[in-house]
């Protein structure tokens, strides 16, 4: 979550471990990743077309819309725009000083993808979660266009912050979006297909996660349905500090997507719990700002060895004894 470090346009290149064995299903090798990879709160999904990432923009190099880069195998990354040149006007009044979008989720239903995003300012819950839809992901298709659709949720007076979207489908075929940070913690609500808005704005969002501090730090909520369960993973401590930033991966399940989502130690996830998917090691400082597309876990870091810079990561997940793991 939160705005790219305003660093200068740095491409920095990270070798990731290759392979996980014995944790019950089956690893691929991770990829190594070069070319553009200056990334932070990576949205990744692959396609017919390839493979892409969507991100929080970076207002020095364009209009802070959401970013877009491209890849053709997974490892060599290349930049190619934004979603828009300019911010839909609406967001300058629903959102006073937004510069950035934050924090993209793409979901793809009936031949639509949904791009989910946060328009905010750093530390405030005056925030919105909007949305955008296309019908491809590929820039060079004709019928290639990301078209404005609105607000999906503000929290402008609210006790949460309505930041960092997650979508998810029950056992139904009913969409849910996970979203929040800080203040009160995680929400949820119910939204329809085929407009992606909310099913009723009347509805109170469900709280399903929460660390009870004074800095209540968790965010980026993202709920992957896997053999029955829910798994909801986050980001808990700090981001967005360079090689002093404190994130980490965390997890919890649930048989219900509204949860209550537990630990694999019993943990509550609204009582602080949450079981460590990744963490800091060595160079890979902070990981965080993550989502989950089939086998692969994509995330940002930040950079140890190349002064903090927010950097993607992609990792493959495996499932052992019902809980996930990465390549470590």
């Amino acid at each position: 979550m939160n705005p790219l470090l305003r660093l200068a346009g740095a491409v920095a290149v990270v070798a990731v471990a290759a392979a996980l064995a014995g944790c019950g299903t089956a690893a691929a090798a991770a990829p190594q990743l070069s070319g553009d990879i200056f990334v932070h709160d990576p949205a990744y999904v692959r396609t017919a077309d390839g493979e892409y990432v969507y991100s929080t923009g970076n207002g020095q190099i364009g209009d802070g819309n959401i970013q877009i880069r491209s890849s053709d195998d997974g490892a060599s990354w290349e930049y190619v725009g934004e979603v828009w040149a300019s911010k839909p006007d609406w967001l300058a009044d629903a959102v006073p000083g937004v510069d950035n979008l934050w924090a993209p989720e793409l979901y793809e239903h009936d031949g639509v993808w949904y791009l989910y995003y946060s328009a905010s300012t750093f530390g405030s819950s005056d925030s919105v979660i909007a949305l955008a839809t296309n019908t491809t992901l590929d820039p060079e298709d004709p019928s290639y266009e990301w078209v404005d659709r609105g607000e999906v949720i503000s929290s402008a007076g609210a006790d949460f912050n309505a930041i960092d979207p997650g979508i998810v489908e029950d056992a139904d075929g009913v969409p849910w979006m996970a979203f929040g940070s800080f203040f009160s913690g995680i929400h949820m609500v119910q939204l329809e297909w085929p407009s992606g808005l909310r099913a009723s704005a009347d509805d109170e969002p469900i709280r399903i996660a929460d660390r009870g501090l004074v800095e209540n730090a968790i965010e980026a909520p993202y709920i992957v349905p896997h053999d029955g369960w829910y798994y909801l993973f986050l980001s808990r401590n700090f981001c967005c500090k360079g090689v002093d930033s404190t994130y980490e991966i965390i997890v919890g399940r649930s048989k219900s997507v509204t949860g209550p989502y537990l630990d694999a130690d019993g943990g509550e996830l609204l009582d602080d719990g949450g079981t460590v998917v990744l963490t800091t090691d060595g160079s890979r400082v902070g990981p965080g700002g993550q989502s989950v597309f089939e086998d692969m876990l994509a995330f940002h870091f930040y950079d140890g060895a190349a002064d903090g810079i927010p950097t993607l990561g992609l990792r493959p997940l495996t499932w052992h004894d019902g809980w996930p793991e990465v390549a470590d």
